[in-house]
């Protein structure tokens, strides 16, 4: 009787301290020194250098070559296009996303319009860089798993752009309609006109990226005839483009790599041949001359064809030593004032506006001047890196804007192509879609002779979301580079 007596005692004592030990729990495992909520002044500039690294990276590994910017001469599966997963941007936009969730979440408690605004054009860009790599993917149902939505749907690439461009409609609606002064943007510097320009010349963009699939022609018409309500940008300086900076560690990507891996890749000889023959200064901007003349009095440009054999690659033309290389502009002098002109993350140009509105006048979209948009955009490509297309290359029967309908749209597609060089995925995306310029097949490529056009879906899904990414498989066609997504079909 008294072991039982003293046993309850115990007991008795046991829960009484766990229960004044519970009591304080929370107060004691708080860490002050561990933020649980961080504003969005702190969590902007985060989300656009990270995502703006993966694009970059993306586009020298991937974008550069299939669009015959450039090419490989060491380890050249890539331009022979054997390509296997590439799941830089899938896991960028996802990653990224959860902070710009909170971005809006924060902005939509506090009132903030424009950060929610700011937020709305991030999301919309980067949502549109992930469909555009691989068709159908998670979208409405995204990075909800606080919500208990752990498997999220692979939404149709069709409704992804409604829902794209009704956020860009928003934004350009609310940005501006609040006070508070936007710290953290690393775009415009919380210029919040500059933010509503961009919606809207991403709104063209896409609106022409769809514009195989439906009739846009109002939706831009509504835009381009008013500016006042739906400004676009009127020049360079409103390009939206990350500046990187000359110390660590927001110097740009390329700078720190190895030496031996920046060389892998060449210029391309159809780029590097299209800037020669055209006598166009962006040569020196792009490339530099092959190693075994640099410094000399007859310095030598050489490119090498796209999807050589590994052997073939590197001894082309003589070997290494005799094929251009990138320029140092976007390796070794990236730190350097002129270099920090032109090595940037670009979202988008004032040229690339330029040139989408000169396709749309040209083909009646809109109403408008089709050869003046694109003198526009040639200009601005070449002010882009501190030149000036003079009228002598402007006059040039390859660039002049003359000749039947088809030929316009030709050259519109062609000096695009150049302007866009190193800047994401973008010219990829465009060819797509135009089929301008006319580019042939790498040599020996592994791909029966096609240009790939997508991405395959992350291997990973397959046991994460596999139900979800069955769907859409089923949906879009067989997962592999060559399916055609929903806007090229």
């Amino acid at each position: 009787m008294k072991n039982f007596i003293l046993k309850a005692i115990i007991v008795l004592g046991v829960v009484v301290n766990l229960s004044s030990c519970t009591k304080d729990f929370d107060e004691i495992n708080t860490n002050p020194n561990a933020p649980t909520a961080v504003n969005s002044s702190l969590l902007l500039p985060q989300v656009v250098r990270d995502m703006m690294n993966s694009l970059l990276g993306e586009s020298w590994g991937i974008g550069n070559i299939v669009i015959q910017h450039t090419a490989k001469n060491q380890f050249v599966n890539e331009d022979r296009y054997l390509w296997g997963e590439l799941n830089s941007i899938w896991n960028s936009v996802y990653s990224q996303m959860r902070d710009l969730n909170n971005i809006l979440v924060q902005s939509e408690e506090l009132g903030q319009n424009n950060y929610k605004g700011i937020a709305l054009v991030l999301k919309s860009w980067m949502f549109s860089l992930a469909t555009d790599c691989y068709g159908d993917i998670p979208y409405s149902q995204a990075v909800q798993a606080k919500n208990g939505i752990n498997y999220p749907v692979y939404d149709t690439q069709e409704s992804i752009y409604e829902g794209i461009l009704a956020d860009l409609e928003e934004a350009n609606q609310i940005l501006g309609s609040s006070g508070e002064v936007v710290a953290g943007d690393v775009i415009f510097d919380g210029d919040i006109l500059k933010w509503r320009k961009l919606a809207n010349s991403l709104r063209v963009r896409f609106l022409m990226r769809i514009s195989n699939k439906r009739d846009v022609s109002g939706e831009l018409a509504k835009i381009v005839g008013n500016p006042s309500d739906y400004p676009l940008f009127e020049g360079v300086a409103d390009n939206a483009v990350y500046t990187y900076l000359s110390s660590s560690p927001g110097q740009f990507p390329k700078f720190t790599n190895r030496i031996g891996s920046f060389n892998e890749l060449r210029a391309s000889e159809t780029m590097l041949d299209t800037l020669v023959s055209l006598d166009d200064e962006r040569l020196y901007i792009f490339f530099r001359s092959t190693p075994e003349t640099e410094g000399t009095t007859n310095p030598e440009y050489v490119g090498i064809p796209n999807g050589l054999d590994d052997v073939s690659a590197l001894q082309y033309n003589g070997g290494p030593q005799a094929q251009s290389r990138i320029s140092a502009l976007y390796f070794e002098e990236a730190v350097t004032s002129k270099g920090l002109e032109v090595a940037k993350g670009v979202i988008m140009t004032y040229a690339e506006l330029q040139f989408l509105l000169a396709e749309a006048a040209e083909k009646g979209m809109i109403t408008g001047d089709a050869g003046q948009y694109y003198t526009n955009g040639v200009k601005a490509s070449f002010e882009f890196y501190g030149l000036e297309a003079t009228d002598s290359y402007l006059n040039q029967p390859q660039v002049a804007y003359t000749g039947s309908s088809t030929e316009k749209l030709d050259k519109i597609g062609f000096q695009k192509w150049i302007s866009l060089f190193y800047q994401g995925l973008e010219a990829w995306f465009d060819w797509r879609r135009t089929g301008r310029p006319a580019l042939t097949p790498s040599v020996d490529n592994q791909n029966v002779d096609k240009i790939p056009v997508r991405f395959i879906y992350p291997i990973l899904e397959q046991a994460l979301n596999g139900g979800n990414r069955d769907a859409a498989v089923a949906r879009q066609g067989v997962d592999d580079i060559n399916t055609k997504m929903w806007y090229l079909k």
